[in-house]
């Protein structure tokens, strides 16, 4: 019997440049497996947005490859890579008058062919995402209206509904207060667990990331640090190589939790 492929984005020596100026990504190389739950962190200007937007191809990869499934993904039309991945970007603008029922189909755009009406699966993938998310009540809300934390659980939704094998999340919980948070990073872990979807995350909460996470990949100066699972990447040496800070890591008991505390740092300003 043949054995099957295990289905993988994989990225191979992914470098990048803007014109004229330095390397922003130096010669990256990670496998993300499906069903997998990974978290990216690092320092803001690491390159981790940079990392996701050539995966995403809203970046030209120049130099190395991506590919998507034993397919290099700039053979993908932007169709293909609709169905399979789907994004949660970091901000989102919409001053309009969508309402979040609105808001939520447009997951189903990649399926749809133009001044088509939502199908009946469409409708059930749209109420299926609103309940995972715990927006249903939301649904006639104008999407502008709802805060910060309703807001994302809205993007998400939408990308529930996408119904794809692939969900990346820039900076999802950034911006939200410590409860939001933890039902956000609950809503990714259900969807890891119970439909098998890969989650691939940049997060800044070191202590949130040990416990949703499965594997992290650290950066640091556009390159990969560390990568592997979270015990053996969250270590005192790697976040003071990559943070330039002390830490103190207290480990939860019976738990893969852990919590990392930041140590007092004198910066010395003047």
């Amino acid at each position: 019997m043949l054995k099957m492929k295990d289905k993988t984005l994989s990225v191979n020596n992914l470098c990048w440049k803007p014109d004229n100026e330095n390397y922003i990504l130096n010669n990256i190389s990670e496998d993300f497996h499906e069903g997998g739950f990974y978290g990216i962190l690092g320092p803001n200007g690491s390159g981790k947005t940079s990392f996701i937007r050539h995966i995403l191809r809203f970046l030209e990869i120049k130099e190395g490859s991506i590919c998507l499934d034993n397919r290099n993904i700039n053979k993908y039309s932007r169709q293909e890579i609709a169905t399979n991945i789907s994004f949660v970007p970091q901000n989102v603008n919409m001053d309009v008058n969508f309402t979040v029922y609105d808001i939520i189909s447009m997951g189903r755009t990649p399926y749809q062919k133009r001044f088509q009406d939502l199908s009946k699966r469409d409708r059930e993938l749209i109420d299926h995402a609103m309940e995972v998310t715990n927006c249903t009540y939301l649904k006639d809300k104008v999407f502008s209206y709802l805060s910060g934390g309703e807001a994302q659980r809205v993007l998400v939704a939408r990308a529930i509904a996408q119904d794809t094998k692939y969900l990346i999340l820039d900076e999802p919980i950034s911006h939200l207060d410590i409860r939001y948070q933890v039902e956000l990073m609950e809503t990714l872990k259900k969807l890891n667990e119970e439909e098998n979807k890969t989650i691939i995350a940049i997060l800044h909460d070191l202590s949130l990331s040990s416990a949703y996470c499965r594997k992290i990949v650290l950066m640091k100066d556009g390159s990969v640090y560390a990568n592997g699972f979270v015990e053996d990447v969250l270590t005192k040496e790697n976040l003071k190589a990559v943070y330039e800070m002390d830490f103190e890591i207290h480990k939860v008991e019976n738990k893969k939790q852990m919590f990392l505390c930041l140590l007092y740092y004198d910066l010395n300003y003047n």
